[in-house]
This record gives C-alpha cells, sequence and structure tokens, in this order.
C-alpha cells in the first residue's frame, strides 16, 4: 500500500472511531508512523484535506458495496433486508458499523467547510440514488421513489446510530422488518 492509500485508511479509521476534531494531527503521524512532512506532501491543506480524501474513500466503498448488494436481488425489498442483514451481522460481530456509516463525521464537522459538507452530501446522494433506481426498477414513479430513498437513508442512518449509541443491533433489526412492509403499503 502506498503511503497516501496509508494515510487514508488509518485517519479514517482514526476519524470514525474518536471523531475528527479529537484526533489530532500528531496522533494520524504516530499511527501511521510517517514524518509531518510526508503527510503534507500528500495533503498540503492538512487536516481538513485529509477528512475531505477519507469522506471520498468511503464514499467509494459503501456506494459499491450497496451497488453490488442491491444488484444481486431482484426487488428493493429483497436487497434493503439483505444489506441491513449484513449490516446487524458486523455489528454482532465486531459491536459497531464504524465501515459504513459516516453520521458521526458529518454531524461533528457541520461547522466546517463547504469542501466537507459536499463530500458528505455527495455520498448521501449516491446512496439515495441507489436505492431510488431500485425503487423505480420495482415500478414506483420518479418521485416517489426519490422520497422512499430519502426516508429509507435517514432510517438506516439513524439506525446506525441508534446501534451504536445503544450498543445493541436492535434498531437495525426493527427497520429491518418496518421499512420492507411499508414499501408493500404504498
Amino acid at each position: 500500500m502506498d503511503t497516501k492509500s496509508l494515510i487514508i485508511d488509518i485517519a479514517t479509521n482514526l476519524f470514525q472511531r474518536k471523531g475528527y476534531k479529537s484526533v489530532g494531527v500528531n496522533e494520524i503521524l504516530k499511527a501511521c508512523s510517517i514524518t509531518k512532512g510526508a503527510l503534507y506532501h500528500h495533503f498540503p491543506n492538512g487536516k481538513e484535506e485529509l477528512l475531505i480524501a477519507c469522506l471520498k474513500n468511503m464514499d467509494e466503498a459503501i456506494t459499491t458495496d450497496i451497488e453490488d448488494i442491491f444488484k444481486r436481488y431482484q426487488t428493493t425489498m429483497e436487497a434493503l433486508h439483505a444489506m441491513i442483514k449484513k449490516l446487524v451481522a458486523n455489528f454482532d460481530r465486531e459491536g459497531t458499523i464504524t465501515s459504513y456509516t459516516f453520521s458521526s463525521i458529518v454531524s461533528e464537522t457541520a461547522s466546517l467547510s463547504e469542501p466537507v459538507l459536499n463530500a458528505c452530501s455527495d455520498l448521501y446522494t449516491k446512496i439515495q440514488g441507489i436505492y431510488s433506481e431500485k425503487l423505480v426498477a420495482d415500478g414506483f414513479s420518479e418521485e416517489t421513489a426519490y422520497s422512499i430513498a430519502l426516508m429509507m437513508t435517514a432510517s438506516i442512518e439513524g439506525g446506525i446510530m441508534l446501534c451504536l449509541t445503544n450498543k445493541t443491533s436492535e434498531p437495525l433489526k426493527i427497520i429491518s422488518h418496518i421499512l420492507p412492509n411499508l414499501l408493500k403499503e404504498l
């Protein structure tokens, strides 16, 4: 793995576990075993530029995984159930779901720059797009699919945060049963 990728991977993990504001540049340097010069060589604008790179990296990983799941299943309900089942299994196994959410970073960095907010917004937009596309394939109008996709994104992100806060996968298990039933009623 090259130095830049190593920095992004380690910083992403640190930001997710401890929060953006709680992780200092020196902690990143130590965890990566690199010099300050090496960090600023790859990220001349510092920690915020690194955060944006981490968000883009997460964007790619999360959307690729969601796209893969949604392509494997014929309906939105089946794909949604499979995705949430995977999240629950990850939480039950690891006690966290850091690799699948960036909500904690978003809430903490809302007061940061426009580029950070845009990187976060792009990921949510991509996730909603994946959901919406599948819902349209299921026969929903584009307008209805957009609204349902927004609700799905908010429910799953909120469920992940509740799992982390309450230290139980129960919120996602409930969402896994409720969301598909709501889709049936529409």
